[in-house]
């Protein structure tokens, strides 16, 4: 038997990354300034967390404009929700386990 431990993704697992996870995936895009505040950290740390996840192929960075105003918006790629989803099932799965009442 196989641990469900082992179907989490190391990417996903920090507590930053994880969040900024679950706050994109209630949506089809959020601007950058809103996740910074939904998470609670700085730019600087959304920003080189979110990078990370780019690299994994999780997110998508876009740049734009809003009138004159540039703004950076953030996506989870097909990839990055079947990931997020997959990790979440492993972390219930982790929480269902009934230890045996004989352990020692």
């Amino acid at each position: 038997m196989t641990h469900p431990r082992h179907g989490l993704d190391e990417v996903i697992h920090a507590p930053v990354r994880f969040s900024i996870m679950a706050t994109l995936a209630a949506a089809d895009k959020a601007e950058f300034g809103y996740v910074r505040d939904t998470v609670e950290v700085s730019d600087s740390v959304l920003s080189k967390q979110s990078a990370t996840l780019e690299k994994a192929g999780y997110v998508k960075v876009s740049k734009g404009y809003v009138g004159k105003r540039p703004r950076t918006w953030l996506s989870l790629t097909a990839d990055g929700r079947r990931a997020f989803e997959a990790h979440c099932a492993a972390l219930r799965a982790i929480a269902e386990i009934t230890p045996a009442r004989d352990a020692s």
